[in-house]
Order: structure tokens, then C-alpha cells, then sequence
């Protein structure tokens, strides 16, 4: 079963209920539920792609962590970035080798 997201409602809840309800039971409710359509596994990869090509590096860091528990390698995390060094630039992969650091040698 998968643990139900509460960030929107436990950072914004207050101040932006329906972007936090938007949040919680779309985003990460409904649409990463869809594990048929395409695993956690995957959606975190092209979510930290994502991310890191906008250069988004605090969220990045929380779609990182996911990513090692939705099984994604660090093998895997540093390919992608090494990868996307060449698409998305040089400097945004070397913020995202040093949160991939941190959270995959914890």
C-alpha cells in the first residue's frame, strides 16, 4: 500500500487548501498511483529529469529521496545525471551530484 501524501496539506493546508488538496490526492493521489500506466520507479526517474533540467534543486532533493525508495540506483541516478549534464547543462549536473552524494551515501 502506498503511504498517502500529507505535504501539501502539513506545508500549505492553511494558507492554500485547494493547491494543497491538488497536491495530495491529484499529484501524488491519483497520478502516482497510476502504476499500471508506468512504475514509481519510472515517474521518479523522469521526475528528478525533470527537475534537475529546470534546475529545481529543493525539490529535486525530495524526488531524489523518493527515487532511492522507489528503487532507483545509485548507478542509475548518476547516469541520469551524466546524462542530462549534456542536455540540461553542466552546472545544473553538478548541483544534482551533490545532492545525489548526500542522499545515496546515507
Amino acid at each position: 500500500m502506498v503511504k498517502k501524501q500529507t505535504a501539501g496539506r502539513d506545508h500549505l493546508g492553511d494558507f492554500a487548501p485547494k493547491f494543497a488538496e491538488l497536491n495530495d490526492d491529484v499529484l501524488f493521489g491519483q497520478v502516482w498511483a497510476r502504476e499500471k500506466e508506468l512504475s514509481s520507479r519510472d515517474r521518479s526517474m523522469i521526475t528528478c529529469a525533470s527537475l534537475m533540467s529546470q534546475g529545481l534543486f529543493p525539490q529535486l532533493e525530495d524526488h531524489m529521496k523518493m527515487a532511492k525508495k522507489n528503487g532507483v540506483t545509485k548507478e542509475e541516478m548518476v547516469e541520469l545525471i551524466t546524462h542530462l549534464a549534456f542536455y540540461a547543462g553542466w552546472p545544473k549536473a553538478w548541483s544534482a551530484f551533490g545532492l545525489a552524494k548526500k542522499i545515496y551515501t546515507d
